[in-house]
């Protein structure tokens, strides 16, 4: 059975930083593209970023700069390190997995940009 795990959000005031882990379980990892979204009230899901089997980065434009996305194939782990967070990144983030074949999300990890 496949599974996603994120962790790391919480509550931080705006300026400050958080570093997202999202461990996946009965895939293999190394062979999938990962990604970070997330999804605001009332609004629809978004990509921030994502990073390819091959290691190949890509960021939404209002995030460039200000998150990095990377992963540990050997702890089956991808990581998103944000910065610079402002009100507006308040959202559950999400993780997700994509082969050509089949994709799979996690649960979501709530973050919270707040003074």
């Amino acid at each position: 059975q496949v599974q996603l795990v994120e962790s790391g959000g919480g509550l931080v005031q705006p300026g400050g930083s958080l570093r997202l882990s999202c461990v996946a379980s009965g895939m293999h990892f190394r062979l999938y593209d990962m990604g970070w979204f997330r999804q605001a009230p009332g609004k629809q899901r978004e990509l921030v970023a994502a990073i390819s089997s091959g290691g190949t980065t890509n960021y939404a434009d209002s995030m460039k700069g200000r998150v990095t996305i990377s992963r540990d194939n050997a702890k089956n782990t991808v990581y998103l390190e944000m910065n610079s967070l402002k009100v507006d990144d308040t959202a559950v983030y999400f993780c997700k997995g994509a082969s050509f074949r089949d994709s799979y999300w996690g649960q979501g990890t709530q973050v919270t940009v707040s003074s």
